[in-house]
């Protein structure tokens, strides 16, 4: 009488060489892409030196705490819960296309987050340089690191602020009175100095 039961073939366990050569070709990539120039800390998209990064991340000033009549309130998306504002006094722009300014987000529960951040509209990269306390001081951010701005539904004002307002294909923001215009038109070009 023959079993109903299927007959298990027995597994062979393959020699450590092989075993080790499959961990080696898992690992490859990770151990390529942790040492490629783009993910090095140090490395400067806009074609700086490291020192200038340094430099730069101790020559930031925090600006005066933002002030309710000084926010302009833009959009992120149609269905953002949350409430997007700029402190208009905050805003400046650089002659390399870095627009500096402080974040505000108010959440429908009415819990507030204030940041002093800047997106660099060469690269497409973004750093956030502090975060607001309750008692309206700064506290400085522990990374100093400037981070790829990626198109998302979570966060995505950082988006909203590159590729609407700020950073555009096709026009350039002078000063931060353009930024200013902008952002109260809702992200309009044609409120634009000629």
């Amino acid at each position: 009488m023959k079993s109903t039961v299927p007959e298990l073939r027995r597994r062979t366990r393959p020699s450590r060489a092989v075993s080790l050569s499959r961990l080696a070709c898992c690992f490859l990539p990770l151990v390529a892409f942790l040492s490629s120039p783009a993910s090095s800390a140090s490395d400067d998209s806009d074609g700086g030196s490291s020192a200038k990064q340094r430099a730069e991340a101790i020559e930031v000033r925090f600006p005066p705490f933002p002030r309710a009549e000084n926010l302009i309130p833009f959009t992120v998306s149609a269905t953002a819960d949350n409430k997007f504002m700029i402190d208009s006094e905050s805003l400046s722009v650089t002659p390399e296309r870095v627009v500096y300014y402080t974040l505000v987000i108010v959440s429908s529960a009415g819990a507030r987050n204030v940041s002093y951040e800047a997106i660099r509209c060469a690269t497409g990269e973004r750093r956030v340089f502090g975060f607001g306390r309750s008692d309206d001081t700064w506290s400085k951010a522990r990374s100093e690191q400037w981070l790829r701005i990626e198109e998302s539904t979570v966060n995505r004002q950082h988006a909203a602020l590159f590729g609407e307002y700020f950073c555009t294909v096709g026009t350039s923001l002078r000063d931060a009175d353009d930024a200013r215009r902008i952002l109260r038109s809702g992200g309009n070009r044609t409120n634009l100095r000629p």
